[in-house]
């Protein structure tokens, strides 16, 4: 189960430092109609958020007492996601299958969190 979810770990960390780069690179509206709501200074502050989560989960496998910041990363992670399910509800967009990419990360997050605080804590 470790070797598990340090592999979760380390494709969920590339794949939110891949979002990061991104977000600076491409404004919210380009994205996604629906994120035109937010504005650019949240937009990349978001980004730079996403960098450090990315930090988070895989330091804990070089420092252990940094053991902690995985489940908080992923928690941080999962909220974004759904930040981003509610905007597109709040947009009333009628395309609703990016909000199942979302929902796949947010609940692999929380999969992480889980498997880190209580299955096999690092």
């Amino acid at each position: 189960m470790n070797i598990f979810l340090w592999a979760l770990q380390t494709l969920l960390a590339l794949h939110t430092a891949v979002g990061a780069v991104w977000k600076f690179s491409n404004s919210a509206e380009q994205t996604m109609p629906a994120f035109k709501v937010l504005p650019n200074s949240v937009w990349l502050s978001m980004s730079v958020v996403e960098l450090l989560c990315s930090l988070a989960l895989v330091l804990p496998l070089f420092y252990k007492p940094l053991a902690m910041l995985a489940p908080l990363a992923a928690g941080v992670i999962a909220a974004e996601m759904l930040l981003f399910c509610g905007l597109l509800f709040y947009s009333a967009e009628t395309n609703y299958s990016p909000m199942i990419y979302w929902l796949v990360v947010a609940a692999i997050c929380a999969f992480i969190a889980y498997g880190r605080l209580v299955l096999k804590p690092v």
